[in-house]
């Protein structure tokens, strides 16, 4: 089962060199938010699948932090991307 773990990890981190290339050379916005989107689900899967060959649970907490800045980041992107803006400021109050 040792073995499936490294072959998992070998190939997730050939996935997320070809995301780091998209990211960088995307040719449009919304392809380097999907790269840097998927670039999250690539980190959270390396370090669960480093966790189950370490064999230790202290990466649950990177893991679940990982997860929550990805979404978070993914849905800034897309607020940018729809209105230009991140935060909304509303001058008339």
């Amino acid at each position: 089962m040792m073995m499936f773990y490294w072959v998992a990890l070998a190939i997730v981190s050939i996935a997320f060199a070809g995301l780091l290339f998209r990211l960088v050379k995307g040719p449009t916005v919304a392809d380097r938010v999907v790269a840097l989107d998927a670039i999250g689900i690539s980190l959270v899967s390396i370090v669960a699948l480093l966790s189950l060959i370490i064999e230790t649970e202290f990466f649950l907490e990177i893991i679940l932090l990982l997860s929550i800045l990805s979404f978070i980041g993914t849905a800034a992107f897309a607020k940018f991307i729809e209105r230009g803006e991140i935060f909304d400021r509303d001058n008339n109050r």
